[in-house]
């Protein structure tokens, strides 16, 4: 399996620990990843003021995809959505595809519509595939009782992912945690937006918002909540001390990305999956599962 790694905008700068996890794991299941240096921002930010800019920017990137004849595998679940729906619009509708290639060739750039998209935990759902995961587990985190969290871009809108995964009653996340033997905790904010759309605006909405499932979690007993998408670890990490704050209550809890849970069954050092990097200290959860480990 081979496909152009699509790190976006926020992985780099403030989640390397998930990019430094998923190189790890890629290269242990022997899946290539590709770093194409032309890749840009995904457009994601600039969709609510101008589509048609976003729809240029994504549409640009999947040429350059499609210029090394490679699939695109993206870490970020906004980026996803945002390459992903471009993808379909341009691939169902013939003159807007000849409209967005008549300003790319003004960059000497064309897209044809011969990309596939998809997010890291998909490609490890579905191409690599959840059997040949567990045959790569070889410490099971028995120990730990986590929580999925699937965030609002990943199996939604439905038919955009050819309806892997259904948004009302996800399992897929619940599935790939429950491969690395760990307890799969059961919560009723799990289908809850984590606020980052409104975190710019709306401060205190969305610290309440990812409040809510913190404290559900912390109270449940979950020894850290399992994120795929970048920008919802910003909220649920990275702003934890002032969810805490407005709460005014401690929460403590860490927030893995899946790679990082993944590594850690297959045998690697957590030094290898960015652990050292988490905001909320894992030490006390990672002692559970790997003696004297250091985060």
């Amino acid at each position: 399996m081979k496909y152009a790694l699509f790190l976006g905008c926020t992985v780099p700068i403030r989640s390397q620990n998930y990019e430094l996890a998923v190189r790890t794991i890629a290269a242990g299941l022997g899946i290539e990843l590709v770093d194409l240096e032309e890749f840009s921002c995904c457009g994601f930010p600039v969709k609510s003021t101008n589509a048609r800019t976003t729809l240029l920017m994504a549409a640009r990137n999947l040429a350059v995809a499609e210029e090394q004849g490679l699939d695109v595998c993206c870490l970020c679940s906004a980026c996803s959505a945002v390459l992903t729906e471009t993808n379909l619009e341009l691939q169902q509708h013939p003159a807007l595809l000849r409209e967005v290639n008549r300003s790319l060739r003004k960059i000497n750039r064309q897209y044809r519509g011969s990309v596939k998209v998809k997010h890291f935990a998909r490609v490890l759902y579905e191409d690599y595939g959840v059997e040949n995961l567990r045959q790569r587990v070889t410490k099971p985190l028995t120990a730990l009782k986590l929580a999925p969290h699937y965030g609002c871009h990943f199996v939604r809108p439905k038919g955009n992912y050819d309806a892997f995964d259904d948004p009302e009653a996800s399992s897929s996340l619940d599935e790939l945690v429950a491969v690395t033997g760990a307890q799969v905790v059961r919560y009723e904010t799990k289908k809850y937006c984590c606020g980052g759309a409104i975190l710019g605006v709306e401060q205190s909405t969305a610290l309440r918002l990812s409040g809510m499932k913190l404290s559900e979690l912390r109270d449940a007993g979950a020894d850290a909540l399992v994120s795929i998408c970048p920008f919802c670890s910003v909220l649920y990490e990275d702003n934890q001390k002032k969810v805490e704050e407005q709460l005014q209550r401690e929460i403590g809890l860490p927030v893995f990305f899946y790679p990082q849970v993944l590594g850690l069954a297959m045998g690697y050092d957590p030094k290898d999956l960015g652990f050292r990097l988490n905001k909320v200290r894992p030490d006390e959860v990672l002692a559970k599962v790997v003696p004297a480990a250091v985060g």
